[in-house]
């Protein structure tokens, strides 16, 4: 599994939202996007790092970057996860692992002491160019749920 690194061609994709919209990378043409992978909704870890990028949403915004989260849970799972945790930020299904595999944050990671296949929490910063192909502006793998928000204002100034 070869990790992207920054300058790299972010992967294309398009997935569906918890409305069962397509949503797609070129959709944030011209502009920034965090694009964050997480586990499973409705759980603990995912939680808390769902409601700390909702809660930093309008500086995030004020600073030119949208926020789009991604995991293996259907349109009907993130919808319930949505609406529970009042989240204002598009969450997209990726049941098939296309786009956590096509970004390397799908592979081996230890769990409990085993080693097993899963998500590898991982977010990436990308510009998104006026033609919608977009390029790496920062890569980081295997982050902590919580405190990643804040560190990573931190690491943007924002």
């Amino acid at each position: 599994m070869t990790q992207l690194q920054p300058g790299d061609t972010a992967p294309a994709f398009t997935s569906l939202d918890a409305d069962r919209r397509q949503v797609s990378l070129s959709d944030y043409a011209g502009g920034r996007v965090i694009v964050y992978f997480y586990p499973a909704a409705l759980t603990p870890g995912c939680t808390i790092q769902a409601v700390d990028f909702d809660a930093a949403l309008r500086d995030l915004s004020s600073a030119g970057y949208q926020v789009v989260g991604i995991s293996p849970d259907s349109p009907e799972k993130l919808a319930r996860f949505r609406e529970m945790e009042h989240l204002g930020f598009p969450l997209l299904a990726d049941p098939d692992l296309e786009v956590l595999r096509a970004y390397s944050a799908y592979g081996s990671k230890t769990l409990y002491g085993k080693v097993i296949e899963g998500v590898l929490r991982s977010t990436f910063i990308v510009d998104v160019a006026a033609d919608g192909v977009g390029k790496v502006a920062l890569a980081q793998y295997n982050v902590r749920a919580s405190g990643h928000v804040a560190k990573l204002r931190r690491d943007l100034d924002v």
